[in-house]
């Protein structure tokens, strides 16, 4: 069903975004409340499907619309050709969402190789590298914007996760340094932290529980403050703020997280599944 809009109430009219991992999740939300505010949005992603239905869908709605890409994130090649199809397209880039990640199933280190260590980073911190590389100077043109999205993990922590809590710490530390470097070219670069928002990725590792899925979803939603998981719209919502209203903010880091961090508590999960995915 089309959504009614006023031009003048639309946040990111005219304005273009690029999206990775906006076939579904976070970067769904983020497609969404982009489109519905006016912007052009090219967004990429391995599978085809789920990204050519969601193009289909946002450009039935406008005010805005959507152009879709399968990518693969992890080489480069692909990833300077996106960008430079988004270019040729529509002749601007005014933000970045990078977004695309996984999360493998828990292991402990001892069942961690090398090899499945380095495909984490490859999708999760190397992809926002270089989709940044290839963005930044048409980004410096128009004094645009980076979005990274991270994971309260890679500030507190998580059972049985090494690589992808490390990946999540990266992604801040690269933010802060990237934004020190863009602040001359008027770039801002910025990042957020969901907690538990309730996204494919997190129903697919409670449904690996079996048994315990349901468990382990009371878990992931008793851990907020707010007693409830987050929505991919309400991270898209905020990714707008940022994009078109923070305009004096670079280099922050925003938890998404419904006070997750906040309030002692128990601790003694040895033998306990983790509870924080996005």
């Amino acid at each position: 069903m089309a959504v009614a809009s006023c031009d003048k109430f639309l946040r990111y009219k005219d304005k273009v975004l690029i999206v990775t991992g906006g076939s579904k999740g976070i970067g769904e939300g983020c497609v969404r409340v982009f489109v519905r505010n006016g912007a052009y949005v090219a967004f990429c992603a391995r599978g085809a499907a789920d990204g050519e239905r969601l193009e289909k869908e946002m450009n039935e709605e406008a005010p805005g619309k959507a152009f879709f890409k399968s990518v693969d994130l992890t080489d480069e090649a692909a990833i300077q050709g996106f960008v430079e199809d988004v270019i040729s397209r529509y002749g601007r880039i005014d933000c970045l969402i990078n977004n695309a990640g996984q999360h493998p199933n828990p292991h402990l280190i001892d069942d961690i190789t090398a090899e499945k260590f380095r495909q984490v980073l490859d999708v999760n911190l190397l992809s926002y590298f270089l989709m940044s590389k290839y963005c930044l100077p048409h980004l410096r043109k128009v004094k645009g914007n980076i979005i990274n999205d991270s994971s309260l993990v890679g500030k507190i922590g998580q059972q049985a996760a090494i690589p992808y809590v490390a990946s999540k710490g990266a992604i801040d530390a690269m933010t802060r340094a990237m934004a020190i470097d863009e602040a001359v070219h008027g770039v801002r670069v910025n990042v957020f932290s969901p907690g538990n928002v309730w996204t494919p990725m997190w129903d697919g590792l409670a449904t690996d529980e079996g048994e315990g899925r349901e468990d382990m979803i009371a878990g992931g939603t008793n851990a907020q403050l707010l007693g409830r998981m987050g929505t991919i719209e309400e991270a898209g919502l905020l990714c707008l703020w940022l994009a078109a209203d923070a305009t004096f903010c670079t280099g922050i880091d925003i938890n998404l997280s419904g006070g997750a961090e906040l309030d002692y508590g128990n601790k003694n999960r040895l033998t306990t599944k983790a509870s924080a995915y996005h």
